[in-house]
Parts: structure tokens; C-alpha cells; sequence
């Protein structure tokens, strides 16, 4: 059985969530970015149990559709984009509808009807927050920044980061004191 969480869009979340759920007994077989696979279905009191748990910590279990299927892409995002060292080979779009198994501009339009911003748009918002903590916290150029986050230049990257901060990347670099945005708050 599967169950998928609102919000959990970290390393922290996850270790969160195993803690949670080992607290209350409940056996699972893995713990993702939104979503627990269970080894076994639970009673409707143990799942308001732990629906009552992760509120507390800013987390939501997700029973609506769309919202699952939100929360499943924004986890691919998060997960593209933080944590992998491999960008996809193809465009973003295809490589979503491969993974979800869907049409993207069927996902796409629920996910900025739902959301207020296109997928696009939110991609290149995690994609600045990479860029600054790349900046502020390890010591590459932005000539590599720009290959590793597959940008087509430094002048591609410093343009979007421009339009997204109102600050060249150098300028940032110059006042890395400049406070980051929460994943969770994008």
C-alpha cells in the first residue's frame, strides 16, 4: 500500500517521516519524496494517527487525486534538481511523461491551475536556488555551474538568475550573505 505526503520535499522530511512511522509501528518497505510504500495496509486509526503526526511537522497526508499527482511532480522536480548529479538526456517534458506515464500538457495544466505557475517556470525557480547554494557554498565557476545545471551558457544562466533574484550571479556571489529561499517555500 501506498501513501503519499504533502510537503516532504527534503532529506530531513524522509528522515522525519521513517521516524514517525517507526514511533507508531507501522512497518515499511521504503520512504521517498512523497510517498511510503507500506509492507502492509493499516487501520483508518493508525492512518489518522500519523495524518495527526506529520501536521505537526508541516507535512500532509494527500488523498485527492490531483494533488498526489502534483506532489508527484514536484518531487521529480526536487529530486532532478537538488539531489541528482544526472540531468535526463531529453527535454524535461518528455522525460516527465515517461516517468508519470501521462500526457505532459494534461499534467502541465493541472499542475498551473492548481499551483498558480507552470511547470517550467517552477523548474527554473529550484534551479536559481541550486545556483545560489552552488555559489555560496562550493567552489565552482559558473562556466561549471551552467554545465552541471545544463544550461546552454553562463550568459543563458546569469540572465534567468537576473530575471528570478534582480541580481547578476557575480553580485550574489559578492553578498552571499543574501538569505535563501526554503525549498519548501517555492
Amino acid at each position: 500500500m501506498k501513501i503519499f505526503i504533502q510537503n516532504m520535499v527534503s532529506l530531513r522530511c524522509k528522515m522525519m517521516v521513517k521516524s514517525e512511522l517507526d514511533k507508531l509501528g507501522i512497518a515499511y518497505k521504503s520512504v521517498e519524496l512523497g510517498e511510503v510504500l507500506l509492507a502492509e495496509p493499516i487501520t483508518e486509526a493508525l492512518k489518522q494517527k500519523l495524518k495527526e503526526e506529520l501536521h505537526k511537522s508541516g507535512l500532509e497526508l494527500i488523498i485527492d487525486k490531483k494533488a498526489i499527482l502534483i506532489e508527484k511532480i514536484i518531487n521529480i522536480i526536487v529530486e532532478m534538481v537538488h539531489y541528482s548529479d544526472e540531468y535526463p538526456n531529453v527535454n524535461f517534458s518528455t522525460f516527465l511523461s515517461e516517468k508519470m506515464h501521462q500526457d505532459y500538457h494534461k499534467m502541465a495544466e493541472i499542475f498551473s491551475k492548481t499551483k498558480g505557475i507552470s511547470i517550467e517556470h517552477f523548474i527554473i525557480l529550484h534551479k536559481i536556488e541550486k545556483i545560489k547554494e552552488l555559489i555560496i557554498y562550493d567552489d565552482l565557476s559558473l562556466t561549471e555551474i551552467a554545465f552541471k545545471l545544463h544550461y546552454s551558457s553562463v550568459a543563458h544562466l546569469s540572465k534567468q538568475f537576473k530575471q528570478v533574484t534582480g541580481l547578476s550571479p557575480s553580485f550574489f556571489k559578492s553578498i552571499s550573505k543574501l538569505k535563501r529561499n526554503n525549498l519548501e517555500d517555492l
